[in-house]
Formats: structure tokens, C-alpha cells, sequence
């Protein structure tokens, strides 16, 4: 079968799953539905963990990762839910211990000419009609009639996704009750604070992005607390410029002096999670599979670290070593990214109760909670981890195992990330009790006083070994 995996949709998602196909040894090919690659920017922020996972792909920089930081705009903050107190990322243990304001139409630059040079096809207008598998393989068919022949399906087609409701899977959840402004412009004057907040007018935020543009949005009260069908109607009417200017003067008494409105839309609350994640051959990923309040910028993030969870496991299940558990066990897809979608649900849910509770009962919670971020204690840490997806883990009772496993620098002056293998994993030694070997590195920096772990191609712990414990490296056969 010349198609191993086909990939629907060229956004983030599917382009990031596409790379990591490819570089573990899969033939792969990628098919979108628009006939060009559309200007709008919803996504601009890009966490740490995400550029972790990114930075073991290699590239002429270094890494994609090394790429797209030296195109964009590091911040050393997050926000969560606007609140005044921001949460530093300096201090965390990555390589990237920022914030990375990117605007989504250069990620996905970034990623289509990664793939361009690795010799991966992204074919433009070829829209998703219908697909229908057997024990062998796919059948998909597009809208003008052209049908292939595959492997496996990702689908990485968006909220709306065509290979969801191919599939005929329920989208279950809530409808928005809460519809708000979002902008890209130029400005002649931003104001001084990023994020501002007030019970009578509502909420505003202004954050840079490169090349002099900055991100805007916000929410009034009197876009809160709408029925489903008002909802709707609302975020169908996309703000002109003449409108931002106005709704700016209503919330802050300034326009900032916008100059251009490059693009704008309307946000809302949606959440709505996909009822299984892989049916047969046919995986779900990104906004195919969740959708959610835009808060915090964790839909892309969330996104790509399904793409790199899902991608190592399906080239071994196409190379035919795949264990039981990652197929449809423990450790599988579904059973790892789902509780991860759950949680992300509920906090995107948590901050719009914080942004847009347009009451003194809602400013007294912000106060609260922005009082506890800015103590930067447990509460901050906790939140720190899930936005920047470093506490993200698999993990079951304390175990280290299904753990993310940081950089660690290695005794051949590479690190950690950039010596994981898309197609195998990577036996981390420390100290010198475990010997040479093919998939074996020396890490010159000790981890939770371990005397090996077995790193996933994700960067997750697969296996670990205190010292005295026989050491084999044979995860995959297990």
C-alpha cells in the first residue's frame, strides 16, 4: 500500500502528526480540504511542551523547534483566565521556559516546509466525503470523486470534522452560552497592561505578537448568558473594524489607535468532546476530537501532543510491533489523550466562570484567585504545569513510569529531546552499570536517583530501573 497513514487536514495537527509519521519510518501523505492556506491566526501561543515535542524533530535549525523560537516572540509569562497575576515560566525545567507568541498561519508555514523538505505531499482541495475500512485497510473518497486506498486514517480535520462524521460518532457536550471579540491589528498606542478586567464594562486584552502586530480580545456582558441560538447568531457576525474601534471605546475609553485589522472573528464557550478517539483504523485528533473555550492558548498544544502521542504508537502498529497495550490497552491513544481532553474541558470551563462572571461575586472570585497565582506557591505551580504541559503524565499512583522525562543533558553533548527516535525508544543510563548499546545514552544529569529509564519517542517514561534491578531494554516486546 504506497499510503501507510493518511492524514485529513493541514492544519497544526495533522502537519505535526504527518512529520512525526514520517520521520518513524512511515509513508505518509496529507490531504486538505481548502485550496490554499488561509491567513487566520486563532492560535498565536505555543507552550513549552510543545516545543519539546517539536525539538525532536530534525531540521537545517537544529530542530523544528529551534525554528519556529527563532520566529517568534518569547514571552516569560502565562495568563490564566486574564487574571493580573501572571504565572513565570522562568523557572521551569525545559529548554523552553517561555511562552512562544506565534501566529498560527507561521506554524503552519513552518511545519508545511518542514514536510516539503522531508518529501511529504500535503494535497490542497481534496475535501472528505466518505471512508469505509475493512480488516485490510481504508477507502476515502473525496467530494470530486477521487478515492485512495490506505492504511490508517488520522483525522486532524477541525471541529467540524469530516472524518468524525464519516465515522458517525457523537460530539457530546455544551453548547456556547458566551461569545466574545477576537482581532489581529496594528496599533498606534497599546496600553500599559496586557489583560483588564471590570465588572460594569467587561473584559479587554492586548498581547504582542511579532512583526508590530497585537492579539485583542475580550468579552462584554451583554454577550454572557445567551441561549444557544443567540449564541450562535452572534458568532456569526464577524467584526469590521469600525466595530472593534467601538467596542475598545466602550471597554477602555481608548481605540489604541488601531491603525489595520488584519483579521477578526468571534470566540465562544463550545465544549464538546468526541465519544472514542479511534474507531478500527481510523484515529481522531485535535479539534477533530475536543473543542473548547480558547483560554490560555492550549487547543494547538493540546493538539500536538496528541498528534506525538498517537504517531509513535501507530508506526509500530504499522511495522507490526506494536504490544497490546499501546493498540487498544492501558497505554493506548484513547486511554491516554481522553482524561487528558477531559481535564482540559474543565479548565477552560473554569476560566470562562473567571472571565466573564461580569458580577461582585465574580471579581471577588478573580480576586481570590489572582491573589493565590501571586503567592506563587501550590496553586500557581499546578496551574503552571497543565498550561505549559510539563506536569502533564500518564502516570498512575505516584509512578514514575508514563512520567514526562525532561531534557537531560547527555554525556555526548547532545540533550535528551533531541536524541529520541521517532521509531523506537531510548534507554537513558546513569552512571555506568548499564552497558553500550545501539539505544543506549548517558545522561550527565541524575533523575529522581534512577539508574536507567526507557524514554517513549515522546518523551514519556516507559520503564524504570532503581539500582540492583536487572535492566532490559525489551519494552516493545512485552
Amino acid at each position: 500500500m504506497d499510503i501507510e497513514v493518511a492524514v485529513i487536514g493541514a492544519g497544526p495537527v495533522g502537519m505535526a502528526a504527518a512529520a512525526f509519521l514520517h520521520h518513524a519510518g512511515v509513508s505518509v501523505r496529507v490531504f486538505e480540504a481548502a485550496p490554499e492556506r488561509a491567513g487566520q491566526s486563532r492560535a498565536t501561543t505555543v507552550h513549552p511542551r510543545t516545543l519539546e515535542v517539536l525539538d525532536a524533530l530534525p531540521d537545517d535549525a537544529g530542530s523544528l523547534a529551534a525554528r519556529m523560537v527563532a520566529e517568534g516572540n518569547p514571552v516569560p509569562a502565562a495568563h490564566f483566565a486574564t487574571l493580573p497575576n501572571l504565572l513565570s515560566y522562568t523557572g521551569l525545567d525545559t529548554s523552553f521556559p517561555f511562552v512562544l507568541m506565534l501566529p498560527q498561519p507561521e506554524t503552519e508555514r513552518l511545519l508545511a516546509e518542514h514536510l516539503a523538505e522531508q518529501g511529504v505531499v500535503i494535497q490542497p482541495g481534496w475535501k472528505l466525503a466518505d471512508l469505509t475500512q475493512d480488516e485490510q485497510g481504508v477507502t476515502i473518497v473525496s467530494e470530486t470523486g477521487d478515492t485512495q486506498r490506505v492504511g490508517y486514517v488520522v483525522g486532524a480535520d477541525g471541529a467540524h470534522s469530516a472524518t468524525r462524521h464519516a465515522l458517525g460518532l457523537g460530539f457530546p457536550g455544551n453548547p456556547a452560552s458566551t461569545v466574545g471579540f477576537l482581532a489581529d491589528v496594528r496599533l498606534e498606542r497599546p496600553p500599559a497592561h496586557p489583560h483588564n478586567w471590570d465588572c460594569e464594562r467587561g473584559s479587554y486584552s492586548v498581547l504582542p505578537l511579532p512583526g508590530g502586530i497585537h492579539r485583542i480580545f475580550g468579552h462584554e456582558p451583554g454577550d454572557t448568558g445567551l441561549t444557544p441560538e443567540e449564541a450562535a447568531r452572534r458568532q456569526a457576525l464577524i467584526p469590521d473594524e469600525t466595530e472593534l474601534r467601538a467596542t475598545l471605546k466602550r471597554l477602555a475609553d481608548d481605540d489604541f489607535g488601531i491603525t489595520e485589522v488584519i483579521w477578526a472573528s468571534r470566540t465562544g464557550d463550545t465544549t464538546r468532546h468526541v465519544e472514542q478517539y479511534r474507531t478500527g483504523r481510523v484515529f481522531l485528533a485535535g479539534d477533530a476530537a475536543h473543542v473548547h473555550l480558547p483560554a490560555g492558548g492550549q487547543g494547538l498544544n493540546v493538539g500536538v501532543q496528541d498528534a506525538a502521542n498517537l504517531a509513535w504508537k501507530l508506526a509500530a502498529e504499522v511495522k507490526g510491533r506494536a504490544p497490546r497495550r499501546i493498540i487498544d490497552g492501558p497505554q493506548s491513544y484513547d486511554a491516554e489523550r481522553r482524561p487528558i481532553a477531559a481535564r482540559l474541558a474543565a479548565n477552560t470551563l473554569a476560566q470562562a466562570a473567571l472571565m466573564v462572571t461580569f458580577t461582585p461575586g465574580g471579581k471577588a472570585l478573580r480576586d481570590l484567585m489572582s491573589g493565590l497565582i501571586g503567592r506563587d506557591g501550590d496553586t500557581a505551580d499546578e496551574l503552571r504545569g497543565w498550561l505549559s504541559g510539563l506536569e502533564v503524565s500518564y502516570a498512575e499512583d505516584g509512578s514514575l513510569v508514563g512520567r514526562r522525562v525532561p531534557n537531560l543533558p547527555l554525556a555526548d553533548g547532545r540533550t535528551l529531546h533531541r536524541a529520541l527516535r521517532p521509531d523506537r525508544l531510548t534507554l537513558v543510563a546513569f552512571g555506568s552499570t548499564v552497558p553500550e548499546g545501539e539505544n543506549v545514552v548517558r545522561s550527565t544529569r541524575d533523575w529522581h536517583d534512577l539508574a536507567a529509564v526507557l524514554v517513549r519517542p515522546d518523551g514519556y517514561a516507559a520503564e524504570v530501573w532503581t539500582a540492583g534491578e536487572k535492566i532490559t531494554a525489551d519494552w516493545m516486546e512485552r
